[in-house]
């Protein structure tokens, strides 16, 4: 459970502060770019099979308030020792969706798919790095843009 803990929690990423530094995705001229930054703690993981996981965080900002809530749902591939999955932010006006990839290492990059609300229509990218051996403490940066 750790290894699928640690690959999860590295997401949202999810993975998504802590003087963490992405490039933006390349936008078109008249797109707005957005950037969320905060702490994605781990509150529950499950694994669904060998190869399947699932986990739920809380995420806060650098002042430590709740911006909201995300859930990563993966496949791990024992053969290679990665892992993918998809993730769902819900925060302050809309929900945010992404795709995610895992490595064995604290690094996590993913791309934004799009939304509700706010998020609707938008594309950008995702970046997380572990903040603990654990895996249940994730820096993320999400840059967005429509």
């Amino acid at each position: 459970m750790n290894r699928y803990r640690a690959l999860g929690a590295v997401a949202a990423t999810a993975a998504i502060g802590a003087g963490a530094f992405l490039v933006p995705a390349v936008a078109s001229s008249n797109s707005v770019s957005h950037t969320l930054k905060f702490t994605a703690i781990t509150q529950k993981s499950a694994n669904f099979s060998r190869t399947s996981f699932g986990q739920d965080e809380i995420d806060r900002n650098k002042a430590g308030k709740i911006i909201g809530f995300d859930v990563i749902n993966g496949t791990f591939d024992p053969s290679t020792n990665t892992a993918k999955g998809r993730v769902a932010l819900s925060t302050k006006g809309g929900i945010l969706y992404g795709k995610l990839k895992f490595s064995n290492g604290p690094i996590t990059h993913g791309r934004v798919t799009g939304g509700t609300g706010k998020f609707s229509g938008v594309t950008g990218t995702i970046y997380g790095k572990s903040l603990n051996k654990r895996g249940t403490r994730t820096a993320v940066t999400i840059t967005y843009h429509h």
